[in-house]
């Protein structure tokens, strides 16, 4: 059975991008998930002193890893001021220096969410963007506006009903090509 990492790109325990993608792995059938929880992967700051002084943490390594494993992934990318957060771009940063095609012929269902009406549209461009340089193939992308009004926490799902059937055609879109 092939096997789908998800994650979210935020560190943040109460996270809206990984509320996303815990519901899009549950919308996933023949399958193995491998769901991560980012807020407990704490990564240094990126430095060549640190690189070059300590080395790579095992929890990098095992990441890098898991990926390389993986038919395909799917991320849900936070937004900070319009940009990826610090700590996705630093997650990239480290497995960039372990292998600089990390994500080499890797599938990826890319998301993101916010409290606004753009549903993290700036951190989704750019980081749609920037993974190709690793080798990514970008399959499809989703944006989920208005989180608290489009998503219900205690039900765990997307409430809109146009969202929700866009939401699923491009997760279907994704798990078509794995």
């Amino acid at each position: 059975m092939k096997t789908i990492l998800a994650f979210a790109g935020s560190n943040s325990s109460a996270s809206i991008n990984h509320e996303l993608v815990k519901y899009t792995v549950s919308q996933v059938p023949k399958f193995r998930i491998q769901l991560l929880r980012m807020s407990e992967m704490p990564f240094p700051m990126y430095s060549s002193d640190t690189e070059k002084n300590d080395g790579y943490k095992n929890s990098l390594i095992e990441l890098h890893e898991d990926i390389k494993k993986a038919a395909g992934l799917i991320i849900s990318v936070n937004e900070h001021n319009g940009n990826p957060s610090a700590y996705f771009k630093n997650v990239i940063d480290w497995l960039s220096r372990v292998d600089r095609k990390f994500l080499a012929d890797k599938k990826i269902f890319l998301m993101s969410t916010s409290q606004n009406e753009r549903g993290g549209q700036s951190s989704l461009s750019t980081v749609k963007n920037m993974l190709p340089r690793f080798g990514a193939d970008i399959i499809d992308t989703f944006s989920l506006p208005f989180f608290n009004t489009n998503f219900s926490l205690e039900e765990g799902e997307i409430t809109d009903v146009d969202l929700k059937t866009e939401h699923l055609r491009t997760l279907n879109d994704f798990l078509d090509q794995l």
